[in-house]
Protein backbone atom coordinates (compact mmCIF):
# COMPACT_ATOMS: atom_id res chain seq x y z
CA UNK A 1 0.00 0.00 0.00
CA UNK A 2 2.82 2.78 1.05
CA UNK A 3 4.74 1.47 -2.25
CA UNK A 4 1.43 2.13 -4.07
CA UNK A 5 1.41 5.53 -2.45
CA UNK A 6 4.59 6.66 -2.84
CA UNK A 7 4.13 6.17 -6.87
CA UNK A 8 0.99 8.20 -6.90
CA UNK A 9 3.10 10.75 -4.79
CA UNK A 10 5.88 10.41 -7.65
CA UNK A 11 3.31 10.55 -10.57
CA UNK A 12 1.64 13.68 -9.03
CA UNK A 13 4.95 15.88 -8.44
CA UNK A 14 5.74 14.68 -11.84
CA UNK A 15 2.43 16.15 -12.89
CA UNK A 16 3.16 19.40 -11.06
CA UNK A 17 6.77 19.46 -12.38
CA UNK A 18 5.27 19.31 -15.97
CA UNK A 19 2.56 21.84 -15.24
CA UNK A 20 4.86 24.15 -13.78
CA UNK A 21 6.95 24.41 -17.04
CA UNK A 22 3.74 24.97 -19.05
CA UNK A 23 3.36 28.17 -16.80
CA UNK A 24 6.52 29.16 -17.21
CA UNK A 25 6.35 28.76 -21.26
CA UNK A 26 2.92 30.14 -21.44
CA UNK A 27 3.79 33.18 -19.13
CA UNK A 28 6.88 34.12 -20.88
CA UNK A 29 4.89 33.23 -24.74
CA UNK A 30 2.21 35.45 -23.96
CA UNK A 31 4.73 38.51 -21.99
CA UNK A 32 7.33 38.70 -24.31
CA UNK A 33 6.30 37.17 -27.54
CA UNK A 34 6.37 39.29 -30.26
CA UNK A 35 8.97 40.36 -29.39
CA UNK A 36 11.10 37.08 -27.91
CA UNK A 37 12.64 36.15 -31.63
CA UNK A 38 14.26 39.30 -32.11
CA UNK A 39 15.59 39.15 -27.87
CA UNK A 40 16.91 35.78 -28.98
CA UNK A 41 18.41 36.39 -32.10
CA UNK A 42 20.72 39.42 -30.51
CA UNK A 43 21.00 38.09 -27.01
CA UNK A 44 21.55 34.40 -28.14
CA UNK A 45 23.62 34.82 -31.34
CA UNK A 46 26.94 34.16 -29.92
CA UNK A 47 27.95 30.90 -28.23
CA UNK A 48 29.38 32.36 -24.65
CA UNK A 49 26.41 34.18 -24.05
CA UNK A 50 23.80 31.54 -24.83
CA UNK A 51 26.19 29.03 -23.03
CA UNK A 52 26.29 31.61 -19.91
CA UNK A 53 22.16 32.03 -20.22
CA UNK A 54 21.21 28.13 -20.03
CA UNK A 55 23.82 27.80 -17.60
CA UNK A 56 21.87 30.80 -15.62
CA UNK A 57 18.32 29.92 -16.53
CA UNK A 58 18.91 26.47 -15.38
CA UNK A 59 20.16 27.93 -12.02
CA UNK A 60 17.07 29.72 -11.34
CA UNK A 61 14.64 26.43 -12.55
CA UNK A 62 16.96 24.31 -10.53
CA UNK A 63 16.44 21.68 -13.50
CA UNK A 64 18.26 21.09 -16.60
CA UNK A 65 15.24 18.84 -17.46
CA UNK A 66 13.11 22.03 -17.54
CA UNK A 67 15.68 24.13 -19.28
CA UNK A 68 15.62 21.73 -21.80
CA UNK A 69 12.07 21.16 -22.75
CA UNK A 70 11.74 24.89 -22.93
CA UNK A 71 14.53 25.49 -24.94
CA UNK A 72 13.44 22.70 -27.29
CA UNK A 73 9.79 23.88 -27.81
CA UNK A 74 11.61 27.37 -28.94
CA UNK A 75 13.92 25.60 -31.19
CA UNK A 76 10.70 23.77 -32.45
CA UNK A 77 8.87 26.75 -33.51
CA UNK A 78 11.48 28.73 -34.66
CA UNK A 79 12.37 30.74 -32.29
CA UNK A 80 16.01 30.07 -31.31
CA UNK A 81 18.74 29.01 -33.96
CA UNK A 82 20.22 25.40 -33.42
CA UNK A 83 24.19 26.64 -32.66
CA UNK A 84 22.92 28.84 -29.59
CA UNK A 85 20.46 26.11 -28.61
CA UNK A 86 22.72 23.75 -28.47
CA UNK A 87 25.03 25.85 -26.56
CA UNK A 88 22.34 26.91 -24.15
CA UNK A 89 22.19 23.00 -23.48
CA UNK A 90 25.60 22.58 -22.97
CA UNK A 91 25.46 25.84 -20.46
CA UNK A 92 22.16 24.17 -18.68
CA UNK A 93 23.98 20.80 -18.39
CA UNK A 94 26.59 22.66 -15.99
CA UNK A 95 23.72 24.52 -14.61
CA UNK A 96 22.39 21.62 -13.28
CA UNK A 97 25.78 20.24 -11.19
CA UNK A 98 26.52 23.49 -9.45
CA UNK A 99 22.70 22.94 -8.13
CA UNK A 100 24.16 19.48 -7.09
CA UNK A 101 27.09 21.37 -4.97
CA UNK A 102 24.93 24.44 -3.49
CA UNK A 103 21.80 22.82 -2.98
CA UNK A 104 21.79 22.04 0.74
CA UNK A 105 19.54 25.39 1.28
CA UNK A 106 16.10 25.10 2.07
CA UNK A 107 14.83 25.38 -1.66
CA UNK A 108 10.63 25.27 -0.52
CA UNK A 109 11.31 28.30 0.44
CA UNK A 110 12.52 30.38 -2.51
CA UNK A 111 9.41 28.41 -3.90
CA UNK A 112 6.90 29.77 -1.56
CA UNK A 113 8.15 33.21 -2.41
CA UNK A 114 8.48 32.64 -6.08
CA UNK A 115 4.36 31.79 -5.53
CA UNK A 116 3.56 34.43 -3.25
CA UNK A 117 5.02 37.00 -6.02
CA UNK A 118 3.38 35.01 -8.42
CA UNK A 119 0.35 35.22 -7.10
CA UNK A 120 0.53 39.17 -6.44
CA UNK A 121 1.56 39.83 -9.73
CA UNK A 122 -1.15 37.99 -10.97
CA UNK A 123 -4.31 39.06 -8.98
CA UNK A 124 -3.17 43.13 -8.82
CA UNK A 125 -1.09 43.87 -11.83
CA UNK A 126 -3.11 45.82 -13.64
CA UNK A 127 -1.19 45.21 -17.25
CA UNK A 128 -1.67 41.99 -18.88
CA UNK A 129 1.74 41.91 -19.02
CA UNK A 130 2.62 41.94 -14.87
CA UNK A 131 0.15 39.44 -14.83
CA UNK A 132 1.87 37.18 -17.67
CA UNK A 133 4.89 37.50 -15.37
CA UNK A 134 2.83 36.50 -12.32
CA UNK A 135 1.93 34.20 -14.16
CA UNK A 136 5.89 32.64 -14.82
CA UNK A 137 6.27 32.98 -11.23
CA UNK A 138 3.83 30.86 -9.86
CA UNK A 139 4.85 28.52 -12.45
CA UNK A 140 8.15 28.71 -11.02
CA UNK A 141 7.48 28.58 -7.75
CA UNK A 142 5.95 24.96 -8.67
CA UNK A 143 8.83 23.67 -10.57
CA UNK A 144 10.98 24.31 -7.31
CA UNK A 145 8.56 23.10 -5.04
CA UNK A 146 7.91 19.73 -7.21
CA UNK A 147 11.41 19.12 -7.43
CA UNK A 148 11.84 19.17 -3.60
CA UNK A 149 9.09 17.66 -3.00
CA UNK A 150 10.21 14.60 -5.55
CA UNK A 151 13.72 14.67 -2.78
CA UNK A 152 11.40 14.03 -0.03
CA UNK A 153 9.78 11.22 -1.89
CA UNK A 154 12.46 9.08 -3.28
CA UNK A 155 14.79 9.75 0.12
CA UNK A 156 13.01 7.97 2.35
CA UNK A 157 14.05 4.87 -0.10
CA UNK A 158 17.46 5.23 0.43
CA UNK A 159 17.87 2.78 3.51
CA UNK A 160 15.62 0.00 2.32
CA UNK A 161 17.24 -3.72 2.37
CA UNK A 162 15.71 -4.99 -0.53
CA UNK A 163 17.15 -1.79 -2.19
CA UNK A 164 20.53 -2.30 -0.88
CA UNK A 165 20.50 -5.74 -2.06
CA UNK A 166 19.41 -4.68 -5.23
CA UNK A 167 21.89 -1.97 -5.67
CA UNK A 168 24.84 -4.25 -4.28
CA UNK A 169 23.80 -6.84 -7.56
CA UNK A 170 24.34 -3.79 -9.41
CA UNK A 171 27.72 -2.65 -8.15
CA UNK A 172 29.08 -5.30 -10.73
CA UNK A 173 27.43 -4.12 -14.04
CA UNK A 174 28.31 -0.89 -14.57
CA UNK A 175 26.19 -0.83 -17.80
CA UNK A 176 23.13 -1.65 -15.58
CA UNK A 177 23.78 1.46 -13.21
CA UNK A 178 23.57 3.61 -16.21
CA UNK A 179 20.54 2.37 -17.75
CA UNK A 180 18.87 2.33 -13.77
CA UNK A 181 20.00 5.66 -13.20
CA UNK A 182 18.65 6.84 -16.81
CA UNK A 183 15.19 5.58 -16.42
CA UNK A 184 15.09 6.84 -12.83
CA UNK A 185 16.07 10.37 -13.82
CA UNK A 186 13.69 10.12 -16.70
CA UNK A 187 10.75 9.24 -14.55
CA UNK A 188 11.41 12.05 -11.91
CA UNK A 189 12.24 14.39 -14.80
CA UNK A 190 14.99 15.59 -12.50
CA UNK A 191 18.59 14.80 -12.33
CA UNK A 192 19.38 16.66 -9.49
CA UNK A 193 17.16 14.36 -6.91
CA UNK A 194 18.31 11.80 -8.44
CA UNK A 195 21.91 12.44 -8.31
CA UNK A 196 21.69 13.40 -4.69
CA UNK A 197 20.32 10.34 -3.76
CA UNK A 198 23.06 8.66 -5.55
CA UNK A 199 25.46 11.01 -3.20
CA UNK A 200 23.60 9.78 0.05
CA UNK A 201 23.78 5.88 -1.34
CA UNK A 202 27.39 6.58 -1.40
CA UNK A 203 28.16 8.69 1.49
CA UNK A 204 26.63 5.70 3.43
CA UNK A 205 28.50 3.00 1.37
CA UNK A 206 25.23 1.35 -0.40
CA UNK A 207 27.27 1.58 -3.34
CA UNK A 208 31.11 1.67 -4.36
CA UNK A 209 32.61 4.95 -6.07
CA UNK A 210 32.65 3.13 -9.21
CA UNK A 211 29.15 1.97 -9.32
CA UNK A 212 28.29 5.50 -8.24
CA UNK A 213 29.74 7.26 -11.09
CA UNK A 214 27.89 4.70 -13.24
CA UNK A 215 24.95 6.00 -11.96
CA UNK A 216 25.73 9.72 -12.52
CA UNK A 217 26.18 9.01 -16.19
CA UNK A 218 23.07 7.14 -16.12
CA UNK A 219 21.91 10.54 -14.51
CA UNK A 220 23.20 12.75 -17.09
CA UNK A 221 21.68 10.37 -20.02
CA UNK A 222 18.25 10.18 -18.46
CA UNK A 223 17.76 13.94 -18.26
CA UNK A 224 18.40 14.24 -21.83
CA UNK A 225 15.36 12.00 -22.67
CA UNK A 226 12.85 14.39 -21.42
CA UNK A 227 13.14 16.83 -23.80
CA UNK A 228 13.43 14.23 -27.08
CA UNK A 229 9.86 13.10 -25.84
CA UNK A 230 8.03 15.70 -24.43
CA UNK A 231 9.78 18.98 -26.55
CA UNK A 232 8.63 18.55 -30.08
CA UNK A 233 5.42 17.13 -30.64
CA UNK A 234 5.14 17.91 -34.77
CA UNK A 235 5.94 15.71 -37.31
CA UNK A 236 8.50 17.87 -38.60
CA UNK A 237 11.98 16.07 -37.90
CA UNK A 238 13.78 19.44 -37.99
CA UNK A 239 12.13 19.88 -34.14
CA UNK A 240 13.93 17.55 -32.83
CA UNK A 241 17.34 18.68 -33.97
CA UNK A 242 18.37 19.91 -30.35
CA UNK A 243 17.22 17.63 -28.07
CA UNK A 244 18.68 15.07 -30.38
CA UNK A 245 22.21 16.83 -30.33
CA UNK A 246 22.18 17.19 -26.83
CA UNK A 247 21.31 13.61 -26.29
CA UNK A 248 23.97 12.31 -28.90
CA UNK A 249 26.57 14.05 -27.23
CA UNK A 250 25.80 13.09 -23.77
CA UNK A 251 25.65 9.70 -25.08
CA UNK A 252 29.04 9.84 -26.59
CA UNK A 253 30.35 11.29 -23.65
CA UNK A 254 28.92 8.42 -21.18
CA UNK A 255 30.23 5.60 -23.84
CA UNK A 256 33.99 7.50 -23.50
CA UNK A 257 33.30 8.18 -19.62
CA UNK A 258 32.90 4.10 -19.45
CA UNK A 259 35.84 3.07 -20.85
CA UNK A 260 37.82 5.41 -18.34
CA UNK A 261 36.10 4.47 -15.41
CA UNK A 262 38.64 2.84 -13.79
CA UNK A 263 41.21 5.00 -14.07
CA UNK A 264 39.16 8.18 -13.16
CA UNK A 265 37.32 6.57 -9.98
CA UNK A 266 40.77 5.73 -8.69
CA UNK A 267 42.06 9.03 -9.67
CA UNK A 268 38.98 10.70 -7.85
CA UNK A 269 39.12 8.65 -4.35
CA UNK A 270 42.48 9.93 -3.81
CA UNK A 271 41.75 13.65 -5.00
CA UNK A 272 38.77 13.72 -2.84
CA UNK A 273 38.51 11.03 0.03
CA UNK A 274 34.58 12.18 0.77
CA UNK A 275 32.22 9.79 -1.43
CA UNK A 276 29.55 11.94 -1.58
CA UNK A 277 31.89 14.77 -2.25
CA UNK A 278 33.68 12.70 -5.04
CA UNK A 279 29.92 12.23 -7.09
CA UNK A 280 29.57 15.52 -7.00
CA UNK A 281 32.74 16.40 -8.65
CA UNK A 282 32.43 13.62 -10.99
CA UNK A 283 28.87 15.01 -11.99
CA UNK A 284 30.61 18.92 -12.19
CA UNK A 285 33.59 17.21 -14.16
CA UNK A 286 31.77 15.13 -16.70
CA UNK A 287 29.73 18.11 -17.97
CA UNK A 288 32.29 20.71 -17.80
CA UNK A 289 34.85 18.14 -20.37
CA UNK A 290 31.83 17.56 -22.56
CA UNK A 291 31.51 20.89 -23.00
CA UNK A 292 34.81 22.27 -23.54
CA UNK A 293 34.87 18.94 -25.88
CA UNK A 294 31.38 19.98 -27.92
CA UNK A 295 31.45 23.91 -27.41
CA UNK A 296 34.01 24.86 -30.40
CA UNK A 297 32.51 22.12 -32.35
CA UNK A 298 28.86 23.19 -32.57
CA UNK A 299 28.71 24.31 -36.03
CA UNK A 300 29.78 21.10 -37.69
CA UNK A 301 27.75 19.60 -35.21
CA UNK A 302 24.93 21.29 -36.26
CA UNK A 303 25.26 20.70 -39.60
CA UNK A 304 25.37 17.20 -39.14
CA UNK A 305 22.78 17.23 -36.95
CA UNK A 306 20.61 19.24 -40.24
CA UNK A 307 22.01 16.59 -42.43
CA UNK A 308 20.60 13.49 -40.09
CA UNK A 309 17.57 15.25 -39.33
CA UNK A 310 16.38 16.79 -42.78
CA UNK A 311 13.08 19.67 -42.88
CA UNK A 312 10.31 17.42 -43.95
CA UNK A 313 9.06 19.33 -47.03
CA UNK A 314 5.64 20.70 -46.40
CA UNK A 315 2.94 22.14 -48.54
CA UNK A 316 3.42 26.17 -48.62
CA UNK A 317 1.74 27.61 -46.13
CA UNK A 318 -0.50 30.27 -48.06
CA UNK A 319 -0.80 32.42 -44.87
CA UNK A 320 2.88 32.41 -44.27
CA UNK A 321 4.80 35.56 -45.52
CA UNK A 322 7.33 34.84 -47.92
CA UNK A 323 8.98 38.15 -48.50
CA UNK A 324 9.18 39.94 -44.99
CA UNK A 325 13.34 39.62 -45.03
CA UNK A 326 14.20 40.25 -41.31
CA UNK A 327 17.77 41.45 -42.99
CA UNK A 328 16.22 43.94 -45.07
CA UNK A 329 14.85 45.67 -42.47
CA UNK A 330 18.06 47.85 -41.78
CA UNK A 331 17.33 49.50 -45.03
CA UNK A 332 13.78 50.55 -45.00
CA UNK A 333 13.21 51.33 -48.50
CA UNK A 334 13.94 47.69 -49.04
CA UNK A 335 11.99 46.45 -46.65
CA UNK A 336 8.85 48.38 -47.27
CA UNK A 337 9.10 47.52 -50.99
CA UNK A 338 9.02 43.80 -49.27
CA UNK A 339 6.27 44.51 -47.39
CA UNK A 340 4.29 46.19 -50.55
CA UNK A 341 4.97 42.60 -52.51
CA UNK A 342 3.58 41.20 -49.83
CA UNK A 343 0.57 43.26 -49.82
CA UNK A 344 -0.33 42.21 -53.51
CA UNK A 345 -0.30 38.63 -52.05
CA UNK A 346 -3.27 39.73 -49.83
CA UNK A 347 -4.88 41.24 -53.37
CA UNK A 348 -4.34 37.72 -55.19
CA UNK A 349 -6.17 36.20 -51.79
CA UNK A 350 -9.36 38.41 -52.04
CA UNK A 351 -9.61 37.65 -55.10
CA UNK A 352 -9.60 33.82 -54.71
CA UNK A 353 -12.29 35.35 -52.22
CA UNK A 354 -14.33 36.77 -54.44
CA UNK A 355 -14.63 34.03 -56.57
CA UNK A 356 -15.36 31.60 -53.98
CA UNK A 357 -17.81 33.89 -52.70
CA UNK A 358 -19.15 34.20 -56.09
CA UNK A 359 -19.70 30.53 -56.62
CA UNK A 360 -21.61 29.80 -53.36
CA UNK A 361 -24.15 32.81 -53.82
CA UNK A 362 -24.82 32.24 -57.48
CA UNK A 363 -24.02 28.82 -58.01
CA UNK A 364 -24.93 27.50 -54.37
CA UNK A 365 -21.75 25.33 -54.07
CA UNK A 366 -21.72 25.02 -50.47
CA UNK A 367 -18.29 23.39 -50.44
CA UNK A 368 -16.75 26.95 -51.15
CA UNK A 369 -18.08 28.53 -47.92
CA UNK A 370 -16.08 26.94 -46.20
CA UNK A 371 -13.05 27.12 -48.25
CA UNK A 372 -13.24 30.65 -48.46
CA UNK A 373 -13.76 31.28 -44.87
CA UNK A 374 -10.15 30.21 -44.65
CA UNK A 375 -9.15 32.38 -47.03
CA UNK A 376 -10.02 34.64 -44.44
CA UNK A 377 -7.53 33.59 -42.03
CA UNK A 378 -5.08 33.51 -44.50
CA UNK A 379 -5.81 37.29 -45.21
CA UNK A 380 -5.56 37.94 -41.23
CA UNK A 381 -2.49 36.14 -41.27
CA UNK A 382 -0.91 38.08 -43.97
CA UNK A 383 -2.23 41.60 -42.74
CA UNK A 384 -0.75 40.98 -39.07
CA UNK A 385 2.85 39.67 -40.03
CA UNK A 386 2.75 42.82 -42.58
CA UNK A 387 2.12 45.59 -39.64
CA UNK A 388 4.03 44.03 -37.40
CA UNK A 389 7.20 43.50 -39.99
CA UNK A 390 6.82 47.52 -40.53
CA UNK A 391 6.76 48.66 -36.97
CA UNK A 392 9.68 47.48 -36.47
CA UNK A 393 11.39 49.23 -38.82
CA UNK A 394 13.03 52.50 -37.19
CA UNK A 395 11.07 55.92 -37.42
CA UNK A 396 14.22 57.88 -37.50
CA UNK A 397 16.53 55.91 -40.50
CA UNK A 398 13.91 56.64 -42.75
CA UNK A 399 12.90 59.24 -45.39
CA UNK A 400 9.86 61.15 -46.22
CA UNK A 401 9.29 59.09 -48.62
CA UNK A 402 9.55 56.42 -46.69
CA UNK A 403 7.07 57.36 -44.02
CA UNK A 404 4.58 58.41 -47.48
CA UNK A 405 4.89 54.95 -49.07
CA UNK A 406 4.70 53.07 -45.29
CA UNK A 407 1.36 54.70 -44.86
CA UNK A 408 0.13 53.19 -48.26
CA UNK A 409 1.45 50.37 -47.35
CA UNK A 410 -0.79 50.00 -44.34
CA UNK A 411 -3.94 51.66 -46.01
CA UNK A 412 -4.00 49.41 -48.45
CA UNK A 413 -3.25 46.10 -46.27
CA UNK A 414 -6.38 47.43 -44.11
CA UNK A 415 -8.91 47.88 -46.34
CA UNK A 416 -8.26 44.78 -48.13
CA UNK A 417 -8.80 42.70 -44.88
CA UNK A 418 -11.75 44.89 -44.08
CA UNK A 419 -13.12 44.01 -47.92
CA UNK A 420 -12.19 40.34 -46.86
CA UNK A 421 -14.13 40.46 -43.45
CA UNK A 422 -17.39 41.56 -45.72
CA UNK A 423 -16.74 38.86 -47.60
CA UNK A 424 -16.53 36.29 -44.92
CA UNK A 425 -18.56 37.62 -42.86
CA UNK A 426 -21.58 39.33 -45.18
CA UNK A 427 -21.38 37.42 -48.35
CA UNK A 428 -20.75 33.51 -47.00
CA UNK A 429 -23.35 34.55 -44.49
CA UNK A 430 -25.94 35.30 -47.13
CA UNK A 431 -24.64 32.33 -49.55
CA UNK A 432 -24.75 29.76 -46.00
CA UNK A 433 -28.50 31.33 -45.89
CA UNK A 434 -29.14 30.75 -49.39
CA UNK A 435 -27.92 27.15 -49.67
CA UNK A 436 -29.96 26.42 -46.38
CA UNK A 437 -33.21 27.62 -46.86
CA UNK A 438 -33.16 25.95 -50.88
CA UNK A 439 -33.88 29.00 -52.55
CA UNK A 440 -32.62 30.76 -55.84
CA UNK A 441 -32.08 34.16 -57.31
CA UNK A 442 -34.22 34.48 -60.34
CA UNK A 443 -32.12 34.17 -63.78
CA UNK A 444 -32.09 38.32 -64.10
CA UNK A 445 -30.87 38.81 -60.32
CA UNK A 446 -28.22 36.43 -60.75
CA UNK A 447 -26.90 37.85 -63.91
CA UNK A 448 -26.58 41.10 -62.25
CA UNK A 449 -25.02 39.98 -59.29
CA UNK A 450 -22.49 38.38 -61.90
CA UNK A 451 -21.93 41.08 -63.48
CA UNK A 452 -21.27 43.29 -60.22
CA UNK A 453 -18.87 40.06 -58.82
CA UNK A 454 -17.00 40.88 -62.43
CA UNK A 455 -16.63 44.35 -62.37
CA UNK A 456 -15.14 44.09 -58.59
CA UNK A 457 -12.13 41.56 -60.03
CA UNK A 458 -11.66 43.68 -62.73
CA UNK A 459 -11.40 46.54 -59.60
CA UNK A 460 -9.03 45.16 -57.69
CA UNK A 461 -6.77 44.28 -59.88
CA UNK A 462 -6.70 47.81 -60.71
CA UNK A 463 -6.26 48.64 -56.84
CA UNK A 464 -3.29 46.33 -57.24
CA UNK A 465 -1.85 48.32 -60.56
CA UNK A 466 -1.85 51.32 -59.19
CA UNK A 467 -0.76 50.54 -55.33
CA UNK A 468 2.34 49.16 -57.24
CA UNK A 469 2.45 52.17 -59.82
CA UNK A 470 1.00 55.21 -58.13
CA UNK A 471 0.04 56.15 -61.37
CA UNK A 472 -2.57 59.27 -61.37
CA UNK A 473 -4.97 58.62 -64.31
CA UNK A 474 -5.06 54.94 -63.72
CA UNK A 475 -6.30 56.14 -59.75
CA UNK A 476 -9.12 58.77 -61.63
CA UNK A 477 -10.19 55.67 -63.58
CA UNK A 478 -10.47 53.31 -60.04
CA UNK A 479 -11.80 56.33 -58.40
CA UNK A 480 -15.07 56.71 -60.93
CA UNK A 481 -15.52 52.83 -60.77
CA UNK A 482 -17.36 53.94 -57.27
CA UNK A 483 -20.00 55.74 -59.61
CA UNK A 484 -19.78 53.28 -61.62
CA UNK A 485 -20.73 50.46 -59.26
CA UNK A 486 -22.90 52.73 -57.91
CA UNK A 487 -25.16 52.93 -60.64
CA UNK A 488 -24.73 49.67 -61.50
CA UNK A 489 -26.15 48.74 -57.87
CA UNK A 490 -28.94 51.65 -58.24
CA UNK A 491 -30.15 49.87 -61.51
CA UNK A 492 -30.00 46.23 -60.10
CA UNK A 493 -32.37 47.52 -57.15
CA UNK A 494 -34.80 48.95 -59.48
CA UNK A 495 -34.97 46.10 -61.75
CA UNK A 496 -35.49 43.82 -58.57
CA UNK A 497 -38.40 46.07 -57.50
CA UNK A 498 -39.80 45.68 -60.61
CA UNK A 499 -39.45 41.72 -60.71
CA UNK A 500 -41.41 42.06 -57.36
CA UNK A 501 -44.16 44.10 -58.53
CA UNK A 502 -44.83 41.77 -61.34
CA UNK A 503 -45.17 39.05 -58.66
CA UNK A 504 -41.81 36.85 -59.60
CA UNK A 505 -42.29 34.16 -56.88
CA UNK A 506 -38.55 33.57 -57.34
CA UNK A 507 -37.69 37.12 -56.81
CA UNK A 508 -39.59 37.76 -53.99
CA UNK A 509 -38.00 35.05 -52.23
CA UNK A 510 -34.49 36.24 -52.18
CA UNK A 511 -35.44 39.71 -51.48
CA UNK A 512 -33.81 41.26 -48.53
CA UNK A 513 -31.15 38.81 -49.76
CA UNK A 514 -30.39 40.30 -53.14
CA UNK A 515 -30.49 43.85 -51.46
CA UNK A 516 -28.40 42.98 -48.58
CA UNK A 517 -26.04 41.51 -51.04
CA UNK A 518 -26.09 44.45 -53.36
CA UNK A 519 -24.89 46.77 -50.90
CA UNK A 520 -22.35 44.43 -49.36
CA UNK A 521 -20.64 44.83 -53.10
CA UNK A 522 -20.90 48.24 -52.99
CA UNK A 523 -18.68 48.18 -49.75
CA UNK A 524 -16.08 46.05 -50.56
CA UNK A 525 -15.64 48.11 -53.90
CA UNK A 526 -15.17 51.26 -51.31
CA UNK A 527 -12.24 49.57 -49.49
CA UNK A 528 -10.87 49.31 -53.03
CA UNK A 529 -10.87 52.53 -54.08
CA UNK A 530 -9.94 53.65 -50.69
CA UNK A 531 -7.19 51.11 -50.75
CA UNK A 532 -5.23 52.22 -53.59
CA UNK A 533 -6.93 55.74 -55.07
CA UNK A 534 -7.43 57.78 -52.77
CA UNK A 535 -3.64 57.55 -51.30
CA UNK A 536 -2.67 58.31 -55.04
CA UNK A 537 -4.84 60.99 -55.22
CA UNK A 538 -4.48 62.65 -52.14
CA UNK A 539 -0.83 63.13 -52.88
CA UNK A 540 -0.93 64.08 -56.16
CA UNK A 541 -3.62 67.19 -54.76
CA UNK A 542 -6.42 65.76 -56.43
CA UNK A 543 -8.61 64.89 -53.58
CA UNK A 544 -11.10 67.00 -52.68
CA UNK A 545 -12.23 67.03 -48.65
CA UNK A 546 -15.55 66.62 -49.22
CA UNK A 547 -18.16 66.28 -52.08
CA UNK A 548 -20.59 68.00 -50.30
CA UNK A 549 -21.40 72.12 -51.66
CA UNK A 550 -20.58 75.23 -49.26
CA UNK A 551 -23.75 76.00 -47.87
CA UNK A 552 -25.92 73.75 -49.51
CA UNK A 553 -29.04 73.00 -47.43
CA UNK A 554 -30.51 70.56 -49.84
CA UNK A 555 -27.33 68.63 -50.58
CA UNK A 556 -27.25 68.21 -46.32
CA UNK A 557 -30.70 66.61 -46.69
CA UNK A 558 -30.07 64.73 -49.33
CA UNK A 559 -26.97 63.18 -47.68
CA UNK A 560 -27.93 62.99 -44.06
CA UNK A 561 -29.64 59.42 -44.83
CA UNK A 562 -26.36 58.31 -46.24
CA UNK A 563 -23.45 59.85 -44.27
CA UNK A 564 -21.95 56.83 -43.37
CA UNK A 565 -21.22 56.15 -47.00
CA UNK A 566 -20.25 59.68 -47.57
CA UNK A 567 -17.77 58.76 -44.17
CA UNK A 568 -16.44 55.22 -46.08
CA UNK A 569 -16.32 56.87 -49.57
CA UNK A 570 -14.85 60.40 -49.56
CA UNK A 571 -12.01 60.25 -46.45
CA UNK A 572 -9.35 57.46 -46.42
CA UNK A 573 -9.42 54.69 -43.69
CA UNK A 574 -7.54 55.32 -41.24
CA UNK A 575 -7.21 51.44 -40.03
Amino acid sequence: MDATLTLVDLAGLIALLLWGVHMVQTGVQRAFGPSLRRFLGVALARRPAAFVAGLGITAILQSSTATGLMVASFAAEGMLALVPGLAVMLGANVGTTLIVQVLSFDVSRIATLFILAGVIAFRRGGASQVRDLGRVGIGLGLMLLALHLLLQVITPYEDVPSLRLLLGALTTQPLMDVLLAALLTWAAHSSVAVVLVIMSFAARGVVPPDAAFALVLGANLGTAINPLLEGSAGDDPAARRLPMGNLLNRVAGVIVALLLLGPIGRTLVVLEPDPARAVADFHTAFNLVLALIFFPALTPYARLLAWLLPSRVAAIDPGRPLYLDAAARETPTIAIAAAAREALRMADVLETMLAGARAALIGGDRRRVGETRRLDDVLDRLNAAIKAYLTLLDPESMSEADHQRLAQVLAFTTHLENAGDVVDKNLLAHAAKRIKRGIAFSPEGGAELDQMFARLVKNLRTAASVFLSGDLATARLLAAEKETLRDLEARATAAHFARLRAGRIDSTETSTLHLDVLRDLLRINTHFVAAAAYPVLEEQGALLPSRLRPNDETALKEAAGDSQEIRQIDQPSQG
